[in-house]
């Protein structure tokens, strides 16, 4: 996949979020551990919620389901990493719900919906 398919990917993935009242706080936020795709909020009135998610866009659905089989334990635990170090720079975010997940997306010519998988464990998520 190219860059620019990666970066159509992401922004299809933004903008049915946005419409769905998140707003995004980074996108390809990078550390030494990895990159967080978007990352999102949306206020409650509880707590803030924060969405985590890792983008995966492919022509056709091949023998990584969509790129299902790219997400993989190692880029899990590189996510968990990342959302560490995130929290980190971040601690007034400390007592937001986070939620993590996947979206596969089809790109063009492709007119299938995207799929979002919900990340129930990343392991090391000690914030």
């Amino acid at each position: 996949m190219s860059a620019s398919s990666g970066l159509w990917a992401e922004a299809r993935a933004l903008r049915l979020l946005q419409r769905r009242g998140w707003t995004l706080l980074e996108q390809r936020w990078s550390c030494r551990y990895g990159e967080i795709d978007l990352l999102l909020i949306k206020p409650n009135a509880m707590a803030h919620r924060l969405l985590a998610v890792e983008v995966k866009g492919r022509r056709r659905c091949g023998p990584d389901g969509w790129g299902l089989a790219a997400f993989d334990a190692r880029k899990r635990q590189r996510l968990a990493l990342a959302l560490n170090s995130w929290m980190s720079f971040n601690p007034h975010h400390a007592l937001s719900q986070l939620e993590v997940v996947l979206a596969l997306v089809p790109l063009p010519p492709s007119r299938r919906a995207v799929r979002w998988l919900k990340v129930p464990d990343l392991g090391s998520t000690d914030w």
